[in-house]
C-alpha cells in the first residue's frame, strides 16, 4: 500500500457526520494547513448541495414516492435511499421511514446490531436496516464524496481516524472499526471524541495552547452531543522542559444528549396543543420530535431568532388545512433544557433512578436521570484519585476533598451552542470548587462545536507521524476476563469467579503482553460463556492481576459472549492447558489470545458486536 498523502478525520456523529483532512507533507510541526470536505448530499428530491455537515439520517422512501433520478448523487444514480439533509427534512414529515440515532443503536448491547431493526417502529411494509449497515452507509457516502473531490488521492490509500465516544466498550469499538473497514478505511485508527475535541483546540491555537495551560492543570472535557454525554479528564505534566498531556479518566457510557432534549421539547409542545384541545397520536409525536430537533438547532445556531414555527401533518378530516401548527420559542427552549438537563446540583448529588415497569418497549436504554449536572458530579467524585500516581499532582487537592478539582474546562458537542447551557455548567462546576476552597476553573474557548471532532481526528493522525503534541492515554479502562474456579459441585451454588486483568488502564495501542505466567484451562468444541469486566477506578492493577473479590462499584460487567471455540476431531469438550496473551490493536480494540502449551492450538477471541465472540483457530 502506498504512503498516505492525507490524514483524514471522520466524526461519525449521532446527529451529524463531518470529514476533515490534513495534507501530511505540506505541514511543518504544529503549523498545520487543514481543510473540511464539502459533502455533496440531497437537499431535496433531485437537488444536490455540498455542505460541511452530513446529517446522520437515512430515509427509505416508498417505491412510488419519488420520480426516477430524484435520489441520484454525482457518483451513483441507482440508490433507493437518501442520506443527509433531504433524509432529515423528509423524515420529519414521515418518521416511520426515517433512520436516526444509528450510532446509539450501534452501542446498544440489548439488541442484535447486525439485525435489520431500523427504523425501530416502522410497520412491516417498510424496509429495515441494521445499525451496522446504516453506519457503513454513512461511511460509504463520505468515502464516495472524498473520491469524487480527490480522484488523485483515493480514500482507501489515506490514513483514516474515526471517532467514537470515550465511553464505548470494547465490543462497540470493534463493530465501529469493522463498519469502517467495510467502507474502505484500510488504515484505520479509532479516537475518543473528547480527545479529538482537545486536539482541535490545540491545533487551532497554532502553538498558543502552551500559554493557556500549565503543569498541574487538569482539563475537564464535557462533551454533550446528539446521543451521549461524555466526560474526560486530561492532566498537564512537564517532562524534560516540555508540556505533556495525559488522559487520566473517562466517564461511564451515558445515553443522554440531544435526542433526549428533542423528546423533552416535543412533549412540551404537545402539552401546549393538548391545552388547546388537540391530542397527538404516536405517529404525530414522532413527527413532532423531529420537527423540534430542527427547531432546536435553528434556535441554537441563530441568536436573532425568537421562535421557530412547527408544522405537524394532520391525521383527521376535521383539521383545517390538514396540519397542526405550533411554535418553539427561545424562552421555552432555555427553560426546558436549562432546568430539565442542567439543573443546579450539589457535588454530593447523584443521578436519580426511578421505578420501572415489568414490561417495556424495546428501545434505546436512555439514562433514567436527564440531569447532566448530576452525572458530572458523580464522575468527578468517582475520579478523586485519578491523578494520585502522577508526579506533581499529589499536593494539588486539599485534605478532605470530595472530588477531583478541574482547573480548566473545554466544552464540545452541539448542545453547547447554547451559551446559556455552557455558562450554567461552568457556574455549577465553579460552585463545587468554591465550596472546597479551590480556584475557579477557566474556560478554554475557541472550539468549533460542529467540526472540532473531525478536525481534531485529522490532526491526531498527523501527530502520530511524530509532529505536534500527542495526548497520552491508552485504554480508557482496565479490562478483565472471568476465570471460573475449579471446585466440587455444591447444590444451589455456582462456582466462584475470579477476575483476571487483561489490559490495565492506559495500555497503549499496538502493544501486547502475556497475561500471566500461570496456565489456564480452555474448553473447546462446545458452547461456552465468556464473561468480561471493566473498571474506570482500579488503576493499580497490572496485566495478570487476579482479583479474588472486589467492591460492587469497582468492576462493571460487560456483555456475556457466547461462543464455540473450534476443536480438532476427538477433542470436543476437552479442557486444554493454555497460556493467555492480550493485545490492544492499533485501532484501539481488544483481543485475547490463547496458545496451547503442549501442542499447536491457537485461539483468538475478539470483542464482536453480535453478542458473540469472534474466534479464530490456527
Amino acid at each position: 500500500m502506498s504512503t498516505p498523502r492525507f490524514s483524514i478525520g471522520i466524526d461519525l456523529g449521532t446527529t451529524h457526520c463531518a470529514l476533515s483532512h490534513v495534507e501530511i507533507e505540506a505541514c511543518d510541526g504544529e503549523k498545520v494547513v487543514q481543510g473540511v470536505l464539502q459533502i455533496p448530499q440531497l437537499a431535496s428530491p433531485g437537488s444536490v448541495e455540498s455542505r460541511e455537515l452530513l446529517p446522520s439520517f437515512l430515509y427509505l422512501p416508498h417505491p412510488d414516492e419519488l420520480a426516477a433520478g430524484e435520489l441520484s448523487l454525482p457518483w451513483r444514480s441507482d440508490q433507493d435511499f437518501a442520506i443527509g439533509e433531504m433524509a432529515r427534512s423528509r423524515g420529519a414529515a414521515t418518521p416511520i421511514r426515517l433512520v436516526s440515532s444509528a450510532k446509539s443503536w450501534l452501542c446498544h448491547a440489548g439488541v442484535d446490531r447486525r439485525a435489520a431493526i431500523l427504523p425501530a417502529e416502522a410497520p412491516p411494509e417498510v424496509a429495515r436496516l441494521s445499525p451496522f449497515e446504516v453506519s457503513q452507509r454513512y461511511l460509504d457516502h463520505l468515502r464516495a464524496a472524498w473520491d469524487d473531490a480527490h480522484p488523485d488521492a483515493p480514500f482507501v490509500e489515506q490514513e483514516i481516524v474515526v471517532t467514537i465516544p470515550a465511553s464505548f466498550d470494547p465490543a462497540a469499538r470493534e463493530l465501529t472499526a469493522e463498519a469502517a473497514r467495510a467502507a474502505g478505511c484500510a488504515q484505520l485508527i479509532l479516537l475518543e471524541e473528547p480527545q479529538a475535541a482537545l486536539y482541535s483546540w490545540i491545533q487551532q491555537s497554532a502553538g498558543g495552547w502552551r500559554k493557556q495551560v500549565r503543569p498541574g492543570d487538569i482539563i475537564l472535557v464535557v462533551d454533550v452531543g446528539g446521543g451521549t454525554s461524555d466526560f474526560s479528564l486530561i492532566a498537564v505534566l512537564e517532562r524534560d522542559g516540555n508540556l505533556e498531556l495525559h488522559r487520566v479518566a473517562v466517564g461511564e457510557h451515558i445515553l443522554l444528549g440531544g435526542d433526549n432534549m428533542d423528546l423533552a421539547l416535543a412533549y412540551a409542545v404537545a402539552g401546549k396543543l393538548a391545552a388547546q384541545g388537540t391530542r397527538l397520536d404516536a405517529w404525530q409525536m414522532r413527527a413532532l420530535t423531529h420537527a423540534c430537533r430542527s427547531a432546536k438547532e435553528a434556535l441554537l445556531g441563530d441568536e436573532a431568532l425568537d421562535e421557530v414555527p412547527l408544522v405537524i401533518a394532520g391525521r383527521g378530516s376535521k383539521l383545517i388545512g390538514g396540519s397542526l401548527r405550533s411554535e418553539l420559542t427561545r424562552k421555552e427552549l432555555g427553560a426546558i433544557l436549562l432546568e430539565g438537563f442542567f439543573p443546579a446540583a450539589a457535588i454530593g448529588d447523584r443521578p436519580q433512578g426511578r421505578g420501572r415497569g415489568g414490561l417495556t418497549q424495546l428501545g434505546l436504554p436512555y439514562a433514567q436521570d436527564a440531569a447532566v449536572s448530576r452525572h458530572l458530579a458523580a464522575f468527578l467524585s468517582r475520579q478523586l484519585a485519578a491523578t494520585d500516581e502522577l508526579e506533581g499532582f499529589s499536593a494539588n487537592l486539599p485534605d478532605g476533598a470530595s472530588f477531583l478539582h478541574p482547573t480548566a474546562v473545554l466544552f464540545n458537542g452541539g448542545v453547547f451552542k447554547s451559551e446559556l447551557l455552557a455558562r450554567r455548567t461552568l457556574e455549577t462546576i465553579n460552585g463545587w470548587l468554591a465550596a472546597e476552597g479551590a480556584p475557579e476553573a477557566r474556560r478554554l474557548g475557541g472550539a468549533d462545536l460542529d467540526l472540532a471532532v473531525a478536525r481534531g481526528a485529522a490532526y491526531y493522525a498527523y501527530v502520530r507521524h511524530g509532529q505536534g503534541v500527542r495526548i497520552r492515554g491508552g485504554t480508557a479502562r482496565a479490562y478483565y476476563v472471568a476465570i471460573e474456579s475449579a471446585m466440587p459441585a455444591i447444590p444451589g451454588f455456582e462456582p466462584p469467579v475470579q477476575a483476571l486483568c487483561l489490559a490495565p488502564f492506559g495500555m497503549e495501542e499496538g502493544t501486547e503482553a502475556a497475561v500471566s505466567a500461570r496456565d489456564f484451562g480452555l474448553v473447546v468444541g462446545e458452547q461456552v460463556s465468556l464473561r468480561f469486566f471493566s473498571s474506570s477506578v482500579r488503576r493499580q492493577d497490572q496485566v495478570g492481576t487476579l482479583l479474588e473479590e472486589w467492591e460492587p462499584d469497582e468492576l462493571e460487567e460487560l456483555d456475556e459472549l457466547q461462543t464455540t471455540l473450534p476443536a480438532e476431531q476427538g477433542r470436543v469438550g476437552e479442557v486444554i492447558r493454555v497460556g493467555l496473551q492480550a493485545r490492544v490493536t492499533e485501532a484501539g480494540t481488544l483481543e485475547l489470545e490463547a496458545v496451547e502449551r503442549e501442542g499447536s492450538g491457537h485461539w483468538k477471541v475478539e470483542f464482536d458486536m453480535r453478542g458473540q465472540a469472534a474466534d479464530n483457530a490456527e
